[in-house]
């Protein structure tokens, strides 16, 4: 029975907010269409609309999934990791650094939402948002291990920085964005302490 549609209830809002990063991804905010989704998961657009009322709603699950499971689950993830704040912050690259987005549409992802973010207010918003919870985060992990107050901030921009900058220079070479991140970690915990 190849090439027969999908129902609508076979598929989750989540397949379809998988499905909507993964066009995000390929071709930015332009192939936010419902019928492209639709198509490439092989439904029709009501199966869409069995769970959208429209595109505006489809684009508020993503920005809400993408707060909780890329930031939020994954400062749990790493806080549920023990104690060390040092093991923490190389626990949040390895996710940072991992296949744990590839359902979403990879790395590309967090580009194709900050590019986006340049042209939608809120997705800029959601952006500032994440991006002010993730750093606040490292900042914290980074006066844990024993960085100075005065080089905190700092420090976690840096890194976030890097992994931001790291996506667009090397994505596909992910072995390499993540060994670059753990030497970067590793100079700026060198002094950590002292």
């Amino acid at each position: 029975m190849s090439g027969k549609k999908t129902t609508k209830t076979a598929l989750t809002p989540d397949d379809w907010v998988k499905a909507a990063f993964r066009a995000l991804s390929a071709g930015g905010s332009q192939a936010l269409k419902v019928e492209a989704i639709a198509k490439a998961l092989k439904v029709s657009k009501g199966s869409f609309y069995w769970h959208f009322r429209d595109a505006s709603a489809l684009k508020t699950a993503m920005l809400r999934h993408w707060q909780q499971a890329a930031t939020h689950d994954v400062i749990s993830d790493v806080a549920d990791d023990g104690p060390d704040p040092q093991a923490q912050l190389k626990r949040l690259v390895a996710i940072a650094t991992s296949e744990r987005s590839a359902p979403y549409g990879g790395v590309q992802a967090e580009a194709a939402i900050r590019d986006w973010a340049r042209y939608d207010r809120e997705v800029a918003e959601a952006q500032a948002k994440v991006d002010a919870t993730r750093r606040e985060f490292l900042r914290q992990l980074f006066a844990k291990s024993g960085v100075p107050p005065q080089q905190c901030v700092a420090y976690a921009n840096i890194l976030y920085a890097a992994l931001i900058g790291l996506e667009q220079l090397s994505r596909a070479d992910v072995l390499a964005r993540k060994n670059d991140l753990f030497t970067l970690l590793e100079l700026l915990l060198r002094d950590a302490g002292k």
